[in-house]
């Protein structure tokens, strides 16, 4: 499964402000997160913003937020220019075969089952949309910020997922933890940067009283944030399939904690770095309007998306939105392996998230005085979506 508080399998989007304004109470579309045969949808770029803007706390950036992350945003951003990113992101991605190709052994001293394998390395746990155990893809979970959130036996038990500790191969892989934590610490704190202007956008749309639920602050007092090394193995292609899955690599999820950062994938054959060989592989959204677009964003760029519980605490004005990841599938993509990192910003386990009236997902998950802390949120989208318990 994903990172638990990462993604969910199916949601209902909710009536836009704009809608609202209108008085006009649009119900809430369903999205069915499953594989669809299509013709190539079109190619977007991400809006983008350049790291020397994004570090000037008082700089209007309000235009590219909500161009990129609002109501009619594709829900995810870029920052180009990040000082260090472009050697921390290949030194770590290139690690990611190396941890693939550990001894059987040893990478079972790597799991972590009591977390449901969201610590340590993870292989054919995850299903696919077609039911099937994916082996495709290993992952390797931690925190890069703390690696013991809590030493509380209670909380380590009630949220495995986010308490438990680091797993790292000292003894075989030391390399790992260096690289893994310093660019989950540089995403943290670009992602930071970028919440601080998501709160000044979301304010001077209005939303009172913000103080003390703004992304920022929430981000930054949180102790569960978790990175993802992802390592996508080599395989043999052939002609590709006539009418194939746009989520091939990926299933349709839209990711439900704070804010997601992304780095683009690293694709590498004998060991040696080549581009991407299949220009209809890559990451897949489902826009607002119900349409399926490929967005793409620079190699040394950073992307970032908007997650579930931050269109809750913004009212709505920042959006998530629905994607996946197709893998390339033309007789020039065999023998590539890829590699990427996911680094996903969420609440506290105590956070208590105010549930807003006006977005009706979830409500079934909701009680009568529309608060939950960020576990017990979770927990309920995980029995949910995974048990079919509600």
């Amino acid at each position: 499964m994903e990172t638990a508080g990462s993604a969910v399998g199916t949601r209902s989007t909710w009536t836009s402000p704009s809608a609202r304004g209108r008085g006009r109470a649009r119900a809430p579309s369903l999205v069915r997160c499953r594989a669809v045969a299509m013709e190539r949808p079109p190619s977007v770029r991400t809006v983008a913003i350049p790291f020397a803007d994004l570090k000037e706390r008082g700089k209007d950036l309000s235009g590219k937020i909500e161009e990129g992350l609002g109501p009619n945003g594709l829900g995810i951003i870029s920052i180009s220019d990040v000082p260090e990113f472009p050697a921390l992101r290949r030194t770590l991605l290139r690690l990611a075969p190396r941890v693939a190709n550990l001894p059987e052994d040893v990478k079972r001293q790597l799991e972590d089952p009591d977390s449901r394998y969201n610590f340590g390395w993870s292989h054919g746990k995850e299903k696919l949309e077609s039911g099937k155990l994916d082996t495709f893809k290993g992952s390797y979970y931690a925190n890069p910020i703390l690696d013991v959130p809590t030493t509380d036996d209670v909380l380590v038990s009630r949220y495995p997922s986010y308490c438990r500790p680091n797993i790292w191969p000292a003894d075989h892989l030391p390399e790992l933890e260096i690289a893994f934590k310093a660019l989950g610490k540089l995403m943290l704190e670009v992602g930071l940067m970028l919440a601080h202007h998501c709160d000044l956008y979301v304010m001077q749309h209005g939303v009172e009283p913000y103080d003390g639920e703004s992304l920022e602050q929430t981000i930054s007092r949180s102790r569960c944030h978790k990175g993802r090394l992802l390592y996508y193995f080599p395989r043999q292609f052939s002609t590709p399939k006539e009418g194939g899955s746009v989520s091939s690599w990926c299933g349709w999820h839209t990711d439900h904690g704070s804010l997601t950062g992304l780095t683009c994938g690293l694709f590498m054959r004998n060991s040696v770095e080549i581009p991407c060989p299949d220009s209809a592989a890559g990451l897949y959204i489902r826009t607002r309007d119900n349409q399926v677009v490929k967005v793409t964003f620079g190699e040394d760029e950073l992307a970032y998306q908007i997650g579930e519980t931050t269109e809750i605490l913004s009212r709505g004005r920042l959006c998530a939105t629905p994607h996946c990841v197709q893998a390339p599938s033309s007789e020039n993509a065999s023998n590539v392996e890829r590699s990427t990192f996911a680094m996903f910003m969420q609440p506290d386990w105590n956070e208590t998230l105010k549930f807003p009236s006006e977005i009706p997902y979830h409500q079934e998950l909701i009680p009568p005085n529309g608060a939950l802390t960020f576990g017990e949120y979770s927990e309920r989208l995980v029995n949910k979506y995974y048990q079919g318990k509600t």
